[in-house]
């Protein structure tokens, strides 16, 4: 089947945030080392944002590493910054000439110094780019996010440069790292797990979760069109009965 075919291409989720889980399972059940399986889920992530781009979604967020992944093996570690280099170095010439543009979340400033420096370099030469904007969540907890947001608040409240009896949701947002980028509408995991993991905690309230068996490096084109059917089938009613959305 090709869900292209019938998906509701003016019903798409503007925004899908991914958490790329089972390189390392995928690996092992090929006998392989985990890195392998890292090496090959960059070969989903290309295919996930051309589908993407192709179908008119405009916003990808992508759980890279989070910061409870340094205490991963030491080996796994370097492995992993060393592709992410190699990736962007690779890629950056495609996606620009693509109209990509790369932006991340996250403190990439902990990152290895090389890491850093290709980051800031893709997402400098990306950075008018429109057709699609992907986001990396490197070195990234939604908890740390939030506790500088409200770090950021109280600092401003103590400038009295607001008054924290008039603070709106909208106004915490706008502290957050996401504060360009909507939330997202849909979210994914591969591996079949079910949880959300320290990602996107306040972005998330009202996103639609789908859950995978599929393994990050089995993801390609015919699973995100499948998971984009499957949310195309849900009734979003943030707080509301069916009737309230039907009538609206």
């Amino acid at each position: 089947m090709d869900y292209k075919d019938i998906i509701d291409l003016q019903n798409l989720p503007k925004h899908i945030a991914f958490i790329m889980d089972g390189n390392g399972r995928w690996a092992k059940n090929q006998g392989q080392h985990r890195l392998f399986g890292h090496a090959a889920g960059v070969e989903s992530v290309k295919e996930v944002i051309k589908t993407a781009r192709e179908i008119g979604v405009s916003y990808l967020t992508m759980y890279a590493f989070s910061t409870e992944n340094w205490s991963r093996p030491s080996e796994e570690v370097e492995g992993l910054m060393n592709l992410l280099v190699e990736a962007i170095t690779n890629e950056v010439d495609e996606m620009h000439q693509n109209g990509v543009r790369l932006l991340t979340i996250g403190n990439i400033k902990g990152l290895p110094g090389k890491c850093y420096e290709s980051l800031l370099e893709a997402m400098e030469r990306t950075k008018n780019n429109k057709n699609l904007t992907l986001v990396l969540a490197l070195n990234y907890s939604a908890r740390q996010e939030i506790l500088e947001a409200a770090k950021k608040l109280t600092e401003l409240a103590q400038k009295q440069e607001l008054d924290v009896t008039q603070v709106k949701e909208e106004d915490f947002a706008q502290l957050l790292q996401t504060k360009d980028i909507p939330d997202p509408e849909l979210l994914i995991r591969t591996s079949g797990e079910c949880r959300i993991s320290n990602f996107l905690l306040w972005q998330l309230s009202y996103t639609e979760l789908y859950f995978t068996e599929i393994h990050w490096p089995d993801f390609r084109r015919e699973a995100l069109l499948e998971a984009i059917c499957a949310y195309q089938k849900r009734e979003r009613r943030f707080g509301m009965v069916s009737e309230q959305i039907q009538k609206a």
